[in-house]
């Protein structure tokens, strides 16, 4: 039996997977409060506020959970947060919900277009909205304007 060599850190290889899951890592945090900045400026219309019991709820997750990420949302100038208040976008966060409502729109725009159904195409839309890069964001827009 020989011995297994253990990949060392500059291993082109172990390169290579830090990058890809790094920008999985990444994508994953950056979908998360995309979800929340869209979710709270949705409530902030429909009910004049968003609290985080409300958020919540709305995403089927624990209290905590939405407290730590608020938390995060703030830190990063997109939201602010009080204890016992209702939670409030920036004009960053704002505008963060705008970019991800109006990436969804043309997703879901796209699908609809190549023959997806109306309730699949909403619910794809919403995943992918996430990941789809500015480039292919465009072709998908123009592809819509020729149908």
């Amino acid at each position: 039996m020989t011995a297994r060599r253990r990949p060392r850190p500059d291993d082109p290889a172990i390169a290579a997977a830090r990058a890809r899951f790094g920008r999985a890592r990444d994508d994953r945090q950056s979908e998360i409060a995309e979800d929340y900045v869209e979710l709270i400026d949705d409530l902030i219309r429909a009910h004049g506020e968003a609290r985080a019991t409300d958020i919540a709820r709305s995403l089927g997750v624990s209290h905590v959970t939405v407290i730590r990420t608020l938390a995060r949302l703030a830190r990063d100038g997109l939201a602010v947060t009080e204890p016992y208040a209702s939670v409030t976008l920036t004009e960053a966060g704002r505008a963060l919900a705008a970019r991800v409502r109006q990436r969804h729109a043309v997703v879901e725009a796209f699908l609809r277009a190549i023959g997806v159904d109306e309730t699949t195409a909403r619910q794809d839309a919403e995943g992918m909205e996430h990941h789809v890069s500015e480039a292919t964001l465009a072709a998908m827009q123009k592809f819509i304007e020729k149908s």
